[in-house]
C-alpha cells in the first residue's frame, strides 16, 4: 500500500515492490498514482499466490481509511 502526496492510499500487486514504486514516482505507474507523486510504501504484505494476492489487494483496497491508516502505521 502506497501514501501518495496528497494523503491518499493506493494498494497493488508486485512482484519487485522498489522497481513498482520507482516506477509510480516516474510517473509510469497507475493512472490514480501520476497526478499524487511522490508516493512512498507504507504497508506491504509477501507470500501469496498471484491469485491470493489479488484477492488481499481487494480486500485492503475495501477497508475504511482509518482501517488504512491503522495498518500504515504497524508497518512503519
Amino acid at each position: 500500500m502506497l501514501c501518495c502526496a496528497d494523503g491518499t492510499y493506493y494498494t497493488g500487486i508486485a512482484l519487485h515492490t522498489a522497481k513498482r514504486i520507482s516506477a509510480h514516482n516516474a510517473g509510469q505507474g497507475a493512472k490514480y498514482t501520476r497526478g499524487r507523486r511522490p508516493v512512498r510504501l507504507v504497508y506491504q504484505e509477501t507470500g501469496y499466490s498471484r491469485g491470493g494476492a489479488l484477492r488481499r489487494e481487494n480486500e485492503l483496497k475495501n477497508l475504511s481509511r482509518a482501517e488504512k491508516i491503522k495498518l500504515a502505521s504497524i508497518f512503519s
